[in-house]
């Protein structure tokens, strides 16, 4: 099994409004404006997703490899921040997206739970869990 460095921990740089903010601005560029090469900006070059679909990865392209395959797949796709809750260093998002499949035509929607860190004025890990996808 492969092992991962944690970035070292440091200031966020933002208060905990401004950090909220800052998830809730991602989230509309990255998902809902299709806009992947965000992530370059807001995750830092040792940014580690805990929970990638292609298990833990270091740096913004995974990520970006992987919204933009979600472009593809439901380019309808679009999260509602349902929740967001902020503390220390670390932002709470409780989601839900929906999309439609581009091949069947089928809505969909899930539910997920994120925890952003941050440090030095950008995210530097993720957790997340999601739903299975069910008809909406």
């Amino acid at each position: 099994m492969q092992s991962f460095t944690v970035p070292p921990a440091g200031d966020p740089g933002f208060t905990l409004e401004e950090m909220k903010q800052f998830v809730i601005e991602h989230f509309e560029n990255f998902v809902n404006r299709k806009k992947a090469e965000v992530a370059r900006q807001n995750l830092s070059a040792d940014f580690l997703d805990h929970d990638e679909p292609s298990g833990p990865q270091v740096g913004p392209e995974a990520a970006i490899e992987m919204m933009t395959g979600l472009y593809k797949t439901w380019p309808d796709l679009h999260v509602t921040v349902e929740d967001i809750l902020a503390e220390r260093d670390k932002v709470m998002v409780r989601n839900t997206w929906r999309a439609t499949d581009a091949a069947s035509g089928q809505k969909i929607e899930f539910h997920g739970f994120v925890l952003w860190r941050f440090a030095n004025r950008r995210i530097v890990e993720r957790w997340a869990t999601v739903t299975a996808p069910r008809a909406a």
